[in-house]
């Protein structure tokens, strides 16, 4: 790992490449050396492209000002620059399809935040300490597209991480999970800027944002699903009914979910053992952005907070809180994350991360 790798983004100035570019300052593993974003930004310095809209609290890393950016359409102008892409593109679906697969296509890693490609059958949604495994479809995509050296990975929605890892933790000790009702409360920062207007989110919550419940409810199945014959099968075992509501915090989704065991359920502190005890790949292969612990629980009645809690871990650790029976299923939990950082850009530089300790890059 003594060499860095050069990356780039693409969609460098909205606000999920502006927190790729603030947590790749630095990184011990990777080198930022390429920026691109719309047609609009192109032939500009970064901190022309992004004056008057750098929405992070830090200020712009002064190694990153004066990198002109290119055009993110043309491909060609990353090819010598950067060996793997963060996507962070803000197209219709199709087109991201089509330009993400162009920089595949001509040798180029491609690690997305988009939702475009979660649904492709041989692209892998990778929470990295679930299914890591996931990756190794990497090679029949490159056969079945004729993609040398590039190929596509995604990170999932942004929402799903909270959930996720404590029900993955209990399956994986034994006891299997066959169904779960969630309700999600989603910081504003998940829906970009400038996001909903103040008056509709001041004394207010907004239980539609489109497109989540349905991506909440199958990217789980698909995550922990199986390669079969080049394509992903997803995991019928599994059902989960989610609500999601968008909520007037800045960062930080929360997740309040109830769970139901396929078969014997364990008891409550071992559940909390369970849970404590957690470790997966990313924290054996010590990768940059692995938290340590991944997954915390609190025992203060009124946690996890997003105020309190969501910078757990440098804002990639899962916080769980609340466990107790349920009245329908067997028991019920609160779980938090960081969604612009373990939900977004810091999820997808843990996924290159495992990508350059496995080899894949």
């Amino acid at each position: 790992m003594n060499r860095k790798l050069k990356v780039g983004i693409i969609g460098a100035t909205g606000m999920v490449g502006q927190n790729y570019l603030r947590l790749l300052h630095n990184h011990p593993w990777f080198e930022l050396t390429y920026l691109a974003a719309s047609p609009n930004s192109a032939g500009k310095k970064y901190c022309d492209a992004v004056a008057g809209r750098w929405h992070m609290h830090e200020d712009i890393p002064e190694n990153f000002k004066d990198i002109v950016v290119e055009d993110a359409n043309i491909v060609k102008k990353a090819i010598g620059e950067c060996k793997l892409v963060f996507s962070a593109v803000e197209m219709d679906k199709q087109t991201i399809i089509a330009l993400e697969a162009e920089y595949a296509s001509q040798g180029f890693a491609v690690v997305s935040n988009n939702s475009a490609h979660r649904n492709t059958e041989d692209v892998p949604v990778i929470i990295p300490e679930i299914n890591h495994d996931h990756l190794n479809i990497i090679p029949e995509q490159q056969q079945k597209h004729g993609w040398s050296k590039g190929f596509i990975v995604v990170k999932p929605n942004c929402s799903i991480q909270s959930y996720m890892l404590p029900a993955y933790a209990l399956i994986k000790a034994g006891y299997p999970v066959d169904k779960m009702i969630v309700a999600t409360l989603q910081a504003l920062s998940g829906a970009g800027y400038p996001g909903p207007s103040a008056i509709d989110l001041v004394d207010n919550t907004i239980p539609y944002i489109a497109g989540e419940e349905e991506k909440s409810e199958v990217e789980p199945r698909k995550i922990f699903g199986k390669i079969k014959n080049g394509k992903f099968a997803l995991d019928e075992s599994i059902k989960i009914s989610a609500h999601c509501n968008r909520v007037p915090v800045s960062d930080g989704h929360t997740a309040c979910a109830s769970i139901r065991f396929a078969g014997k359920r364990p008891e409550l502190d071992e559940v909390i053992s369970i849970w404590q005890n957690f470790t997966a790949l990313p924290q054996e292969l010590k990768l940059p952005s692995a938290p340590i612990p991944p997954m915390i629980y609190r025992e203060e009645v009124d946690r996890p907070q997003p105020q309190k809690d969501r910078d757990t871990g440098n804002g990639m650790a899962i916080t769980v809180g609340r466990l107790r029976k349920c009245n329908v299923f067997d028991y019920r939990f609160v779980g938090l994350h960081h969604n612009t950082v373990r939900g977004a850009a810091g999820g997808s530089i843990l996924t290159a991360e495992l990508l350059k300790a496995k080899g894949f890059v």
